[in-house]
């Protein structure tokens, strides 16, 4: 598996699979040919369908300025490797052909050609929680420490960053008011949620406060703000709201942060690794039910869980989401995905204390369930996988 700086990308939101990674697929091929000075670009299936709601368009123009960009869409034709597919092509001031790439956005901001050699990229020996629970077995060690050893210390140095940027990414969202942008006339919440808790007291304060910091984030995504994908923009709020909420509770250490971000991180690895954090190519399953499992496993190693209530919580984090289709209005990453993040941070911790109550043994293991995950997905008609085409997508606005 790859390093978990995969799974936590810094960016602009709003979406990792639709704005980061066609940004990164033009700023290299731009870099290949300096000279250009027209950029022709196709996008098939998913990233034409909801493209310009998830600012794809603006995303490549930046990417690509200030030479000349034309854009083709196309919705109707998929590429046979991923949903998410564009060709890149660069031409000299004759309109001559200088070159061309095929690339794939495969959720979670990164892009392959299929063609270079990734497993000079991979780091992680262990690809299944089977594995990881036979190893912390044997060496007694949990499952933040496996992530230390194999990328050393200095893993800390970047989720020192990623945490930092996600307390930013809450504070702003709750310092913010007015109208979501791209045309639905959305008011944010986050402001007035994290005030009215103020007010409450008991379970409701607590459950209004992991509200307003999911919003605060996800509304910032919406925006075009600054986050930390976990494991995908369009879901990134789920695990800082836990994490702000249980620090701030238990007035955890930043250092204790940080582990439970390991730990989450190498849970959204072997999804990433074992099936897909893609909603084009699984749904919305893949993403907020990835965000869950990873929040459900840093919340119970926060709060004392052994490996194997760590495993179990996050298996319930996907189980409890299977089948959630992709099927934003308007191709925007607002309705539904914005109150999925506020509704996926609560059940993190339902999972977590339900998880802590047993002794960890249960019937489906954490592989089993990312595998059904996976087939679930497959199944899944391609109108409910991000393409705008069924669903919620569908409703007269």
């Amino acid at each position: 598996m790859e390093s978990i700086k995969e799974i936590y990308r810094i960016g602009n939101g709003p979406s990792s699979s639709h704005t980061m990674g066609p940004r990164k697929a033009a700023e290299i091929f731009k870099s290949k040919y300096p000279d250009a000075k027209f950029f022709n670009v196709i996008l098939y299936g998913s990233l034409a369908a909801t493209g310009k709601g998830h600012q794809t368009d603006i995303a490549l123009a930046d990417a690509l300025n200030p030479a000349e960009l034309t854009i083709d869409w196309q919705p109707e034709t998929f590429l046979t490797r991923h949903p998410n597919a564009l060709q890149l092509k660069a031409h000299d001031a004759s309109k001559k052909l200088l070159g061309e790439w095929t690339v794939y956005s495969v959720g979670g901001g990164k892009i392959t050609d299929y063609e270079s050699d990734e497993s000079e990229n991979k780091v992680y020996d262990l690809t299944t929680m089977k594995d990881l629970i036979s190893w912390s077995k044997k060496s007694g060690r949990s499952f933040w420490e496996y992530v230390e050893l194999t990328e050393g210390k200095e893993i800390y140095d970047y989720l020192r960053d990623v945490w930092s940027i996600m307390q930013d990414s809450i504070k702003r969202g709750i310092d913010s008011d007015g109208i979501l942008p791209g045309g639905l006339g959305l008011a944010r919440k986050a402001s007035s949620y994290f005030v009215r808790a103020k007010n409450f007291s008991g379970s409701l304060k607590e459950k209004t406060l992991i509200f307003s910091y999911a919003l605060a984030v996800t509304e910032e995504n919406a925006s075009g703000g600054k986050i930390v994908t976990a494991p995908t923009c369009g879901s990134s709020g789920v695990v800082p709201a836990v994490l702000k909420y249980l620090q701030d509770s238990f007035t955890f250490s930043d250092e204790k942060i940080l582990r439970a971000l390991a730990t989450a991180g190498l849970i959204g690895n072997i999804v990433k690794e074992n099936a897909s954090i893609s909603g084009a190519k699984v749904g919305c399953q893949g993403e907020i039910g990835t965000a869950c499992a990873m929040a459900s496993a840093a919340a119970t190693q926060l709060l004392g869980g052994t490996p194997y209530q760590i495993e179990y919580a996050a298996e319930m984090g996907i189980e409890h989401h299977l089948g959630l289709t992709c099927d934003p209005i308007n191709g925007l990453v607002q309705v539904p995905c914005i109150e999925r993040n506020a509704f996926a941070a609560e059940r993190a911790l339902n999972t977590s204390t339900f998880a802590l109550l047993s002794d960890g043994r249960h019937l489906v293991s954490f592989d089993k369930i990312v595998k059904t995950m996976n087939q679930t997905g497959h199944d899944l008609p391609s109108i409910y996988k991000e393409t705008s085409e069924g669903g919620m997508a569908l409703l007269d606005i």
